[in-house]
């Protein structure tokens, strides 16, 4: 039997090409290389390194013990979505309906589920960056296209210029992605300028997608501005949420999202045909979370203020480092003199310091010549992995 000798590109390949040439995480890249080493000090992902509470363990072994073994319904189970819509109400100060709620297998699940909903080949989506690399992908997968505006720096200081926003969007833009709080640069966008984009954003008919996982992770207010606060209940605003960071559940993969009541039932379809709902028990987890947190993520949020200062005052001090100051989210993204390949300093670094960070160019080509690390730890584990770190960045 003879084979084709066609060229790749001549024939179909057994997968589709976007799929076949998808970039891999350049920070799961580094990560890879070191996880499983007890001696490595794991600074790469945006994860707390204490396991979530009891009481919210307890919650889910108890929901199976008491049989909630099965399938949900594709919105999630009724308690958690009626939880969420209070939590959302307090929270913010208006009234948040459950019909506008569906939860989801994490928060990137919910981004993906927004890219199979309004993006079709040829569109573009406008993304403000650095960001975190995975709402690219979404959006590629999908056939469309990313814009990348990226954030000026200026004076140690994150800021955004909506000129430059608005004039990337043309009669093909689906939709504004805009992360904040910010992960990596710690950014957040303020009241002023979330009304101005959706103003922006009404007057040409495009979705808003912002992606609040951090919303609670800020130092000097309860919470961040959020969209949420200032969009109608049919304004096209997807804002995104997870239970990963201010509830320390990141292995758990539990999210939401909130949005119109009118386009809910498309969720809820591409709910059924991703993952038909997130695993019963751990939304149960999930309701406990969210009804018995608050005093939680108030000393989450406190002990990421210290872990912060140590920070600043350590890695802030090293002399080839330039560090703006986080004002939220818990990430420190600084430049290093003289590197010009953070995927290889990352590297470089692992293997001589036994310290984990997230190259730059991970987060787009603005990332490149910055380091990420993740100071959702004890300032003990800071302080020893700055030591290590000081003779390759002083």
């Amino acid at each position: 039997m003879s084979h084709s000798t066609a060229p790749m590109d001549a024939i179909r390949g057994p997968v589709r090409r976007v799929i076949h040439d998808l970039q891999p995480s350049k920070i799961r890249e580094v990560a890879h290389a070191g996880m499983g080493d007890p001696d490595v000090i794991p600074l790469w992902f945006g994860e707390p390194d204490q396991p979530t509470p009891a009481f919210i363990n307890e919650a889910a072994t108890r929901a199976m013990a008491e049989g909630h073994t099965f399938y949900t319904p594709n919105r999630g189970v009724p308690a958690l979505i009626q939880a969420i819509a209070r939590y959302m109400t307090g929270l913010y100060d208006r009234p948040i309906d459950e019909d506008r709620i569906i939860v989801t297998s994490a928060g990137m699940n919910g981004i993906m589920m927004v890219s199979e909903a309004i993006v079709d080949p040829g569109d573009n989506v406008v993304v403000l960056g650095p960001i975190w690399p995975n709402v690219f992908r979404t959006v590629e997968i999908m056939g469309g296209e990313t814009r990348l505006v990226i954030l000026d720096l200026e004076d140690g200081r994150w800021s955004l210029d909506l000129d430059r926003l608005f004039d990337a969007c043309d009669d093909r833009t689906r939709a504004l992605y805009i992360n904040t709080p910010n992960n990596p640069t710690g950014w957040m966008m303020s009241a002023e300028e979330q009304r101005a984009v959706l103003e922006f954003a009404r007057k040409r008919g495009i979705w808003v997608v912002a992606d609040e996982v951090y919303a609670r992770m800020v130092y000097d207010r309860p919470h961040a501005p959020s969209f949420i606060e200032i969009a109608d209940p049919e304004d096209l605003v997807i804002v995104v949420n997870s239970f990963s960071k201010s509830w320390l559940m990141t292995g758990w993969r539990l999210g939401w999202l909130t949005g119109p009541a009118s386009v809910m039932d498309v969720f809820e379809k591409l709910n059924e045909y991703n993952v038909a709902a997130p695993a019963s028990m751990v939304q149960y987890g999930g309701i406990a979370a969210i009804t018995e947190g608050e005093p939680l993520v108030a000393a989450t949020v406190e002990r990421y203020g210290r872990a912060r200062d140590v920070v600043i005052q350590r890695l802030g001090a090293m002399r080839r480092v330039h560090l703006p100051r986080p004002e939220a989210a818990f990430y420190a993204f600084f430049s290093v003199e003289g590197m010009t390949d953070s995927l290889a300093f990352a590297k470089k670094a692992l293997a001589e310091t036994k310290v984990g960070m997230a190259p730059g160019i991970a987060f787009g080509p603005a990332g490149e010549g910055f380091l990420r690390i993740c100071y959702a730890k004890s300032p003990e584990s800071l302080s020893k992995a700055f030591d290590r770190l000081e003779p390759l960045l002083d």
